[in-house]
């Protein structure tokens, strides 16, 4: 019986590995350095904005994000529909435009919108304003997934997203 147990545990792992994909290449799309330009990229492709991790070199909670909820293929896949995704430095010093056309770099990018603790994802709509921002560990890949409806559903209007993943599915 216990080796049944076990060979079923195996398969399992095996067919819950096969889910998960690199967050690179099918998270986050390569930053050309213009958001003022991806805004107008979300547009076109009718994505209800842009989404920005904001990260710090040896964060344990952005990678602990990394691996077990932004490489899951079903996380990846409704973002990537949704939203374009990127992920920025916190102190980067890399030149880039802003929304509105201003040029700057990461970290003062970061600094204007409060990204002090890492991570950080700001929600931007694709007039380029702020309308969502979560920062720290969702509990898993299920939540992640909430944050990302309650954007596109336009909730945060309406309530905090605590309220929103607290009431049943379909309302």
């Amino acid at each position: 019986m216990l080796r049944i147990m076990g060979i079923a545990l195996l398969l399992f792992a095996t067919t819950a590995m096969a889910d998960v994909r690199d967050v690179q290449t099918y998270f986050f799309q390569p930053k050309l350095g213009d958001f003022q330009a991806e805004m107008q990229t979300a547009r076109k492709e009718g994505k209800a904005g842009v989404l920005i991790m904001f990260v710090m070199e040896d964060c344990p909670f952005c990678e602990r994000m990394k691996s077990t909820i932004l490489n899951q293929s079903e996380v990846q896949d409704y973002y990537r529909k949704h939203f374009l995704v990127f992920e920025m430095d916190v102190k980067g010093g890399a030149a880039m435009t802003d929304f509105k056309g201003v040029q700057t770099t990461e970290k003062d990018f970061a600094l204007k919108n409060r990204a002090r603790a890492t991570p950080t994802f700001i929600f931007f709509d694709t007039s380029g304003e702020p309308v969502t921002r979560y920062t720290g560990v969702t509990k898993d890949a299920v939540e992640f997934i909430q944050l990302g409806r309650y954007v596109v559903a336009g909730a945060y209007k309406d309530k905090p997203f605590a309220a929103y993943k607290r009431q049943p599915a379909g309302q």
